[in-house]
């Protein structure tokens, strides 16, 4: 069995940073990714959805320093789920359910300027750095 996803959004917080027991480090930090459309109605939406982002290893290192909240990056990754295999569920302060996804990330891409003055969006034409597979892929792994 193969999956991956692939996700752009903007981080909804400060990367957090621990080390498990052996000395591994681990970057986590949430995502959003919004989607406008149309409804039948009529109507203009707006949806987002929230994913919690794991990064392991030097790549965390990487994130920890250098994102930070409201910066836009690509993550492409692996969906994980709960004990029973759906995303965690919550409830609000207020009493509203809401539901978060966690993705553990194999490649994270640093997109638009450090200050997010540009809205996220990358120059056209701009280098896009990415941080480096920890994992490297081999021509079997790949799903086309």
């Amino acid at each position: 069995m193969y999956q991956r996803i692939v996700l752009v959004g903007n981080l909804g917080r400060d990367p957090e940073m621990r080390y498990t027991p052996n000395g591994t480090p681990v970057t986590s930090f949430s995502l959003a990714t919004n989607r406008k459309y149309t409804a039948s109605d009529g109507q203009l939406k707006d949806e987002t959805l929230w994913f919690r982002i794991s990064v392991w290893g030097k790549q965390a290192e990487t994130c920890n320093q250098y994102l930070s909240k409201g910066r836009t990056v690509l993550v492409e990754g692996e969906l994980t789920g709960d004990e029973n295999g759906g995303p965690r569920i919550w409830t609000t302060q207020d009493g509203k359910p809401r539901a978060s996804f966690e993705v553990r990330a194999i490649t994270v891409r640093f997109l638009g300027r450090r200050d997010g003055g540009d809205g996220g969006a990358p120059t056209p034409g701009a280098a896009v750095p990415s941080v480096p597979n920890a994992e490297p892929h081999t021509e079997e792994e790949l799903p086309f």
